[in-house]
């Protein structure tokens, strides 16, 4: 099974300017094709430091994919460093002149001198055309290893790769296998609570199991290899079955599903609307239930502050309604939550020592959580 590593390159990237979208993506696309991601590494537009980072990576992997720098500007230097990195020079390429010139022209645009920087490639490249942008990419090898130079623009990065790039990986390194990944989340249980229900599961080496914590919801990674997306489906399904047994309502969706929507949706299966009221969570609460787009929800109220929040609950009159307070206090934030449906009225208290930051996301899915226990099919 070959190894790969990511790198980014950007001074952008660097700063903290932008964020990069690109390395998950390839991080994920990689994983399904049963290639083993060592490491990403995001780099400034610097060509001797591209280079160096470049003659590192190339001695311990096999796959290197650089995303960024192949602009038509002095600070895009990712074919240069390249060229430095096998020590080799960059050469011009007419024909890649030439589909940047057509491509140009389409737009009613002419390709000036300092675009032609992108028709030069590393000595002995494969070129790979880009149809949906001016920069080519390229493809240099280096006995069974390689580096793979791809744009940075996201949606041009991300048509190479699935048209051009994977076809190459899988015909170089004869790949065969494939590696496929589902999502459990949970609320309800700590990390360490649920460690001890499937601490033995993730000690399995196929399917792998590991466990990350978000704000009061805890995701179980069941990830498995396999010649086949059918053998792959098995042995997640296994897993996954085994999981739900010892975890029972505490998982509340799989994958993509939020929390909000999966509350929603059970709100709406009784036949009952929502509305909703919260006190210092800055909007976290409403706007995740609006973008939820639940015809259920009627919406809600942010308030600066108020008297007993059950009272103020109870005031949004609909079938069922949630109100939450954050209540800040030294070393710790307390929240109330008002939850009111067809069947009862309550007030709890709950608190969080986490970073204040957090703690609107934190209120938002434990108040959420409640609502769906309450609301969960019988």
């Amino acid at each position: 099974m070959p190894s790969a590593e990511i790198i980014t390159i950007g001074t952008e990237i660097l700063l903290g300017e932008i964020v990069d979208t690109n390395s998950a993506h390839l991080a994920r696309r990689l994983r399904d094709l049963n290639i083993d991601i060592y490491r990403t590494a995001t780099i400034g537009d610097n060509t001797a430091r591209i280079a160096a980072i470049l003659r590192e990576t190339l001695a311990r992997t096999d796959i290197i994919i650089t995303t960024g720098g192949l602009g038509p500007t002095i600070d895009d230097p990712t074919r240069e460093a390249v060229a430095q990195a096998i020590d080799l020079p960059v050469e011009y390429r007419p024909e890649l002149w030439q589909q940047i010139v057509e491509r140009m022209a389409r737009f009613g645009r002419t390709a000036g001198e300092n675009q032609k920087r992108q028709a030069y490639i590393p000595l002995g490249a494969q070129a790979i055309h880009n149809p949906v942008g001016t920069a080519p990419a390229f493809i240099v090898e280096q006995g069974q290893k390689c580096i793979i130079a791809l744009p940075g623009v996201p949606r041009e990065m991300e048509y190479l790769l699935e048209n051009e790039v994977i076809p190459y990986l899988r015909q170089h390194y004869q790949l065969r296998g494939l590696i496929k990944a589902r999502i459990l989340h949970v609320a309800g249980m700590g990390e360490s609570v649920i460690d001890e229900h499937v601490g033995d599961l993730e000690a399995l080496s196929n399917p792998t199991v590991g466990l990350a914590a978000h704000n009061a919801i805890v995701d179980i990674r069941i990830t498995a290899k396999s010649n086949s997306a059918e053998e792959a489906d098995a042995l997640i399904a296994e897993i996954e079955q085994t999981a739900r047994q010892r975890l029972g309502q505490a998982i509340f969706g799989v994958d993509s599903e939020t929390l909000e929507a999966v509350t929603l949706k059970q709100v709406a299966a009784r036949g009952w609307n929502l509305r909703a009221l919260e006190i210092g969570l800055a909007g976290e609460l409403l706007q995740r239930l609006a973008k939820a787009n639940n015809p259920c929800y009627l919406g809600g109220q942010s308030l600066p502050d108020g008297p007993d929040l059950l009272t103020l609950t109870e005031s949004a009159a609909s079938d069922c309604a949630l109100g939450l307070r954050l209540l800040p206090t030294e070393g710790q934030t307390d929240l109330e939550i008002a939850l009111i449906t067809p069947n009862q009225k309550k007030l709890s208290r709950h608190s969080y020592g986490g970073h204040p930051k957090s703690a609107p996301a934190w209120a938002a899915n434990t108040a959420l959580n409640l609502l769906r226990l309450e609301t969960r099919p019988a």
